[in-house]
């Protein structure tokens, strides 16, 4: 049965600065979040995203497009009320970071995971966070220490940037990675590209799907437009 999509019913997109944060209104209405709460996001950039998206919509609203409207309707709905699952979620990913896991047969490629990966580890460490590299196919156990320092990370920040956070974690299977891209350290699209390391070894070899592509080139540029959240 095909997916039915709800029509556009508003014709103009404007945002508004209000006491807390923005708001983004559609013919004058303040929009609101599937659970029917207000949609106050921290930043002008924030909401200036939220609308481009809606103004983006055609003739029906395709919610699968609209990535940075879903991660703040999570951030206002969920987020506040679950911040320390998101925080423990965050710290569990980091034992098994896929920075840590290399290629114990095929040289070429532990050489270039190590070129690639270890400028971001020597980076993590220097930000209280020295993880353990293994060739093993299973998992080793991390310093509590490192893990307790991305918890630390995660706590400290604000409900948008947590749940930012806690979704880049999971699509690059790195919290490193992940860290170092809300810290600016990493742009959205570096980080994406060296969390694929593996696929990408696979894919010279093997060739690529073409419906994995497709699938890996909708993760990238819904990455892309959730890191634009971060910039000033």
């Amino acid at each position: 049965m095909a997916k039915k999509f709800a029509k556009r019913f508003y014709t103009e997109l404007t945002t508004k600065s209000v006491e807390g944060g923005w708001h983004v209104l559609l013919d004058g209405r303040i929009l609101k979040t599937p659970g029917k709460k207000t949609l106050l996001v921290p930043t002008q950039k924030a909401a200036e995203l939220i609308a481009a998206e809606w103004e983006a919509q055609t003739e029906y609203i395709r919610p699968e497009t609209m990535p940075v409207t879903r991660l703040l309707n999570v951030a206002v709905e969920q987020t506040p009320e679950n911040r320390d699952a998101l925080v423990a979620e965050a710290r569990k990913y980091t034992g098994t970071d896929v920075l840590c896991y290399r290629e114990g047969v095929v040289r070429l490629h532990a050489e270039e995971q190590a070129s690639k990966w270890d400028p971001v580890l020597a980076w993590a460490a220097e930000q209280g966070i020295t993880l353990t590299i293994t060739d093993s196919l299973m998992a080793i156990p991390q310093d509590e220490a490192a893990l307790d320092a991305v918890a630390d990370f995660a706590a400290g920040l604000a409900d948008m940037e947590l749940t930012l956070f806690v979704h880049l974690v999971a699509v690059f299977g790195s919290a490193v990675l992940a860290m170092a891209v809300i810290k600016n350290h990493l742009t959205g699209e570096a980080a994406f590209e060296l969390s694929r390391l593996d696929e990408m070894w696979q894919i010279k070899y093997w060739g690529e799907d073409e419906e994995a592509k497709e699938r890996t080139d909708a993760i990238r540029a819904d990455v892309n437009a959730l890191c634009a959240l971060l910039e000033t």
